[in-house]
């Protein structure tokens, strides 16, 4: 790791350079799954530019006030948003993100956990995740991006939507929530989906994997600058720095895939 941060290091510190970076406050919005790689890599961006990332954190999609599209339409300021890009999606749509600044990071698939030491279901096909789902006594899914699929989406693909309807529940997560897998940690769901990278470092849970690719969403995490951006250049530099080739390793070891070069 030590040569990873130091290879990140060497390329920040040649971006800082070239463009005369003065140091600066970067807002960034970002929701859950790519924290924990934000929280790992952030430190090396400030130490290497001087910038100071002042972070907040929310759903990409979703009915919560804490989502954020929802924090941009009331007028909450952002250098940058690092989010689902579904979440983009909706931006752009309201005119809230700089058309073309897009910046793919990692892609993401949904998981499922059970308490630890409990017996692990089969959802490796299709027909063995919905008899799993028909047969357990509680569901839990995240109020963002992957929960908003499967409720919408997924459920209904299976043919079983109405069946589990009443044994589902959405949790809301960071920052005032918590991720679906506590949920299960405590014993409150007996299983529980959400983006891998969100649940895999949670205490607890076993996980027992990823959804069937028919069930899967195209996921893909994505760094994009709000329209009310005041740092554009800070928060280009830190897109770039989070989807260098030298990331890759933080981002894999995170449950994530890097994105494909750009």
């Amino acid at each position: 790791m030590p040569r990873i941060i130091g290879g990140l290091l060497a390329c920040l510190l040649t971006v800082a350079f070239a463009t005369g970076a003065v140091a600066a406050d970067v807002k960034v919005m970002i929701s859950a799954g790519f924290f924990a790689v934000y929280e790992e890599l952030g430190p090396a961006f400030e130490k290497a530019t001087g910038h100071k990332l002042v972070t907040t954190r929310g759903p990409s999609v979703g009915d919560s006030p804490e989502a954020i599209p929802t924090r941009l339409s009331h007028g909450e300021p952002a250098d940058v948003v690092i989010m689902d890009g579904s979440g983009v999606d909706l931006l752009e749509q309201r005119n809230l993100a700089r058309p073309g600044s897009r910046v793919p990071l990692a892609e993401s698939f949904i998981g499922m956990a059970v308490k630890a030491g409990q017996p692990k279901p089969d959802i490796s096909t299709v027909d063995a995740l919905r008899k799993t789902l028909l047969a357990a006594k509680s569901i839990a899914y995240s109020d963002s991006s992957s929960g908003t699929y499967l409720s919408n989406v997924g459920f209904k693909k299976l043919g079983i939507a109405d069946e589990i309807a009443g044994k589902t529940r959405k949790v809301r997560g960071p920052p005032s929530g918590e991720p679906v897998a506590a949920v299960v940690a405590r014993g409150e769901a007996e299983i529980g989906f959400q983006q891998v990278a969100e649940m895999i470092h949670v205490p607890g849970i076993d996980f027992v994997g990823t959804v069937p690719s028919e069930i899967q969403p195209p996921t893909l995490y994505v760094g994009a600058i709000p329209t009310n951006s005041q740092q554009p250049e800070a928060a280009i530099a830190l897109l770039h720095f989070l989807s260098s080739a030298d990331a890759a390793a933080v981002i894999t070891k995170n449950g994530l895939k890097p994105a494909p070069p750009h």
